[in-house]
């Protein structure tokens, strides 16, 4: 049998120029249809097994209509557009040197534009869509069902659910209202509604194909979360960010990424469940960022070998393969070798189930944990706690961080100092930029190899940082004090 390749595609476009292209992650699955599947439906009372009841025809014939009504005005276009990155003659740098190599000329990369879709859910105009729709983009065009377009800010961004919340200045837009993707059955129809490609408002159907899915290798990280409702409904490039709504017309999910060989829509699709969905957006809003709680558990999903090597009597639940110091699970209680069973009664069938129930607290929530050790139930109580081993709220990191702020230089202090631009430190106090070195007065020329124009360049070049996929956010300064002194500095912006 051939080993193949899986491909995932995150259904966002890129444009290149004037050429749409996808972007992504990409996985490979093939499988082959029965064609015959559908075919035959059995009449015969006499062929039909006991207790089996007929499925009426108003079940068979569901009505569409309305759903894709209450929907299609409130999924919207997304444009991103980045620009250009430009160089000022920093290739002799010897503080770039250090962390790019001696003599190398970093490459400038074409304007690119990039196209998504989102889901308003509030009047006022907050939208959810993915993170990789609008990462890194410079300006965010959104562009609603009835033409109407809008510059979108971003308020913030989630790499680890791959969900962002922007916002337009609007009012009255109409909405589409949160449902409970707990309640999703396998094999419930369902609707996707995007814009694939670019085209506007269009819906796709199909069926709840599973619950609780992984598209990824590793399940052991307790950042990236994923449990993704599976879904045979057409999405392709340029649906990412849109709805997922049942026949309600309720948003269940956002879609996000597709299986493909080609690039295009091939039977599968992904979407985030709208139980994840609704506490990523209300911490984004409310916070900044998002307040994950972890239980402090390196685990593994229980297989036939694992199960008969270690002797569990159960193939469903996650194996606890280590318990972190200092912990809410070592608190707790909880040992290497249980198996973790439910989360507050619900059941935990394998890893991507156990991340998207303690997706949904925060640090401090206190939660039962069922386990199952040496072939006897326990529960256990535990309180969540956050990455650093705390039950205390993160704030985002926001341009007040830096402690201090900054001035645009009059033409007659660049002809003193002999520079083109520039933007100078002021009212240095404690902060980010004290902590690195900084000191009063320091002109700052570029950050992270981007020249410096203005105060405004600064604060689109601070939120690029703090909002990047990068897992160390620093901001790599050159700078002049007025005497004359090139000085090179590194600010951590991590949190």
């Amino acid at each position: 049998m051939m080993n193949r390749t899986k491909q995932i595609l995150m259904v966002s476009a890129t444009v290149v120029g004037t050429c749409l292209a996808t972007s992504a992650i990409m996985y490979h699955y093939m499988k082959k249809y029965d064609e015959n599947s559908n075919d035959t439906y059995l009449q015969n009372e006499y062929a039909m097994p006991t207790g089996y009841t007929p499925v009426s025809q108003r079940a068979i014939e569901t009505d569409f209509t309305q759903a894709a009504e209450n929907t299609v005005n409130a999924v919207v276009s997304i444009r991103t557009l980045t620009a250009t990155a430009q160089s000022a003659g920093r290739f002799n740098d010897p503080f770039l040197e250090f962390f790019f190599g001696p003599g190398r000329v970093q490459p400038q990369p074409q304007p690119r534009a990039g196209l998504g879709s989102g889901v308003i859910i509030s009047p006022d105009g907050y939208i959810v869509t993915n993170n990789h729709v609008i990462s890194g983009a410079d300006k965010i065009e959104v562009t609603l069902n009835d033409n109407r377009s809008f510059n979108g800010r971003i308020i913030g961004a989630d790499p680890n659910t791959d969900l962002a919340l922007i916002k337009i200045e609007a009012e009255g837009l109409p909405v589409v209202q949160f449902g409970n993707s707990d309640d999703l059955k396998v094999g419930e129809w369902v609707l996707a509604v995007g814009n694939p490609f670019g085209l506007t408002s269009t819906v796709t159907a199909g069926i709840v194909s599973a619950k609780a899915r992984r598209i990824s290798d590793n399940m052991t990280n307790q950042m990236g979360i994923e449990s993704f409702i599976q879904t045979d409904a057409a999405v392709n490039p340029g649906n990412s960010g849109g709805a997922l709504v049942n026949t309600n017309g309720e948003l269940v999910g956002i879609n996000t990424a597709i299986f493909s060989e080609t690039g295009n829509y091939a039977g599968y699709s992904f979407a985030i469940p709208s139980s994840i969905v609704s506490k990523v957006i209300a911490d984004l809003r409310q916070y900044g960022t998002v307040q994950r709680a972890v239980m402090g558990i390196g685990f593994q999903e229980i297989t036939s070998a694992m199960a008969k090597e270690k002797g569990i009597d159960v193939l469903e639940g996650v194996y606890v393969g280590e318990v972190y110091d200092l912990s809410a699970a070592m608190e707790a209680g909880i040992e290497i070798g249980d198996i973790v069973t439910a989360i507050n009664g619900v059941k935990i069938k394998n890893g991507a189930a156990l991340q998207e129930q303690i997706s949904r607290y925060r640090p401090g929530d206190k939660i039962k944990v069922s386990i199952r050790r040496n072939n006897k139930e326990l529960e256990k109580s535990l309180t969540l706690r956050n990455s650093q081993g705390s039950t205390e709220m993160k704030k985002a990191v926001g341009f007040g961080s830096l402690g201090t702020s900054f001035k645009d230089l009059t033409r007659q202090q660049m002809q003193e100092m002999n520079i083109r631009s520039g933007v100078q430190v002021v009212g240095l106090k404690d902060g980010k930029f004290k902590d690195a070195g900084i000191r009063e007065g320091f002109v700052i020329l570029e950050v992270n190899g981007q020249n410096i124009r203005s105060v405004n360049d600064m604060e689109s070049i601070f939120d690029s940082i703090v909002r990047s996929n990068q897992t160390r956010k620093v901001m790599f300064i050159t700078g002049i004090y007025p005497t004359g002194k090139i000085m090179y500095y590194a600010v951590d912006l991590s949190e």
